[in-house]
């Protein structure tokens, strides 16, 4: 009896792929990298065929490395980085145009002509979302816009439009499915999250043909069956969620008021909301947390566009660090008595400020500023930013009982980096047993549907705890670190308060 669950985890600089057994242990894994691609400064692209490959690849290496026959896998949970944006042709498959990738900010422009118009106010109430770059909608006018022959091709339907777990689902069912699940959808501009539609008005304006865009599917659904002649057996595909949706599920925030925060290349934090659309006043997101048996979850949620990117960035372009691991024991090392403040604006700078425009800046050096303290300030970069975004969401969130906050992530495993979170926080931060939360949100999601795996119930049941770090650090200290860090924020803004 097939009892392995294979989670796809197609994630911003790499592609994974997990093979979890039937008590939700990891029996293989693979991963691999793929080029980033940067056109012009502050645009990002990914090939699409190189993800493709990469993932099919993963696919079939944790297959092997868990020592499985494809015939044992019961099905498939993909996860993916929300946002980015692919067209492909209908008949061949084959993608128009590099996927344009969420950090991209080539539509800034677009975006403040749109609020100039007086439209962010439709988009925010119907989608939750802001008119920002980062969102799906203005990458897909701007390819329509720009890329020769595609108006002409997508108005006779031969085009097909998709977040990159859409265009897996095409790839790996030979063409036969298109859809997406209700999170992805969310991410996109397009999708009103409270009629659980794509939206007329909003094609409209981005002039969008509706012919483009997928069946839009709960979380936990039928997306079609893979073909045979690519994994070596026909595998259903059951379960799909965006990946910060899929680390919510994975995490087991099931209940409102619960908090995930992910330390990936970014930083994005979920807090459930349960049935309320909460409307933020301080310039989070609403979006859809989750969606099962046509009932759908919601969340507010922060998003920091450079988290571990910033790591990437010393490691690959200033070469101060040869693996990102050494960062936690480089930033002990850092000289105390030096207040350096890295914002890491690369491309501009996510909730609560949401300012396309700004851009990287470093505060504070010194003849005596070296790797260290470098490093440091990128660690501390990221938890300050969590801050902004807790703080925010304390402001908004009116839930009764008190938030937790669940973190995961590959800057988790630094206890130096959680232990400072938990000092700028002033509040307790819990790491769980198993990091692969992602991955495991979307494996539950397949494996919950075809049973092989418990309810939501007996899942949250089973998240264990590895560390909980508590608040360890001189208030007065605290407070002046925080206020240097709002000092050196305003200073990188575009327009400055």
């Amino acid at each position: 009896m097939a009892e392995y669950i294979l989670a796809i985890d197609q994630g911003t600089t790499s592609s994974r792929a997990i093979i979890f057994d039937e008590n939700r242990q990891v029996a293989g894994i693979a991963q691999q990298e793929f080029t980033q691609i940067y056109p012009e400064a502050g645009w990002v692209e990914h090939d699409p065929e190189e993800i493709w490959q990469t993932v099919l690849t993963t696919c079939r290496q944790a297959i092997v490395n868990a020592g499985i026959q494809p015939a044992e896998v019961a099905a498939i949970g993909i996860t993916n980085q929300r946002e980015t944006v692919v067209v492909w042709d209908r008949e061949t498959g084959e993608p128009i145009h590099n996927a344009i990738v969420w950090q991209d900010r080539r539509t800034a422009s677009m975006c403040d002509m749109l609020k100039l118009a007086g439209k962010e106010k439709i988009f925010t109430r119907k989608t939750g979302l802001l008119l920002d770059p980062y969102f799906s909608g203005t990458k897909l006018r701007w390819m329509m816009e720009n890329v020769p022959g595609i108006r002409e091709k997508a108005r006779r339907g031969k085009l097909a439009f998709g977040t990159i777990d859409c265009f897996l689902i095409w790839r790996l069912t030979g063409g036969e499915v298109h859809a997406t699940d209700a999170t992805n959808a969310s991410r996109t501009l397009l999708f009103n999250i409270q009629t659980q539609e794509w939206d007329e008005e909003l094609l409209s304006i981005l002039k969008v043909p509706a012919d483009m865009l997928p069946e839009v599917k709960d979380c936990a659904d039928n997306f079609g069956v893979t073909d045979p002649s690519l994994l070596g057996a026909p595998i259903a595909i059951r379960g799909v969620a965006g990946d910060q949706h899929a680390a919510t599920i994975g995490q087991a925030c099931f209940k409102p008021g619960m908090i995930k925060a992910t330390f990936g290349t970014g930083c994005f934090a979920l807090l459930n909301t349960g049935e309320d659309i909460v409307r933020s006043k301080n310039r989070l997101l609403t979006t859809i947390a989750y969606r099962f048996n046509g009932k759908t979850a919601y969340a507010l949620e922060g998003s920091i566009f450079v988290a571990g990117a910033a790591i990437q960035w010393l490691r690959d372009e200033l070469h101060l660090l040869e693996d990102a691991a050494q960062s936690g024991s480089m930033a002990e090392q850092a000289d105390p008595s030096q207040n350096v403040y890295m914002v890491p604006a690369f491309v501009g700078l996510g909730a609560p400020h949401w300012d396309a425009e700004a851009r990287g800046a470093i505060f504070g050096l010194t003849r005596g500023t070296g790797p260290n303290e470098l490093t440091r300030a990128a660690l501390e970069a990221v938890c300050y930013q969590a801050k902004d975004l807790m703080d925010a969401m304390t402001r908004d969130w009116k839930g009764d009982g008190e938030t937790e906050l669940k973190v995961d992530g590959g800057m988790t495993a630094s206890d130096w980096t959680m232990q400072f979170l938990a000092d700028m926080l002033d509040a307790p931060v819990n790491r769980p047993a198993i990091l692969e939360t992602t991955a495991l949100g979307a494996a539950w999601l397949a494996g919950a549907h075809v049973g092989v795996w418990e309810n939501e119930r007996h899942f949250a049941r089973a998240w264990s705890l590895d560390r909980r770090f508590e608040p360890n650090i001189n208030r007065r200290l605290r407070n002046q670190k925080l206020k240097g860090w709002a000092d050196a924020v305003s200073r990188t803004l575009s327009k400055r308060p």
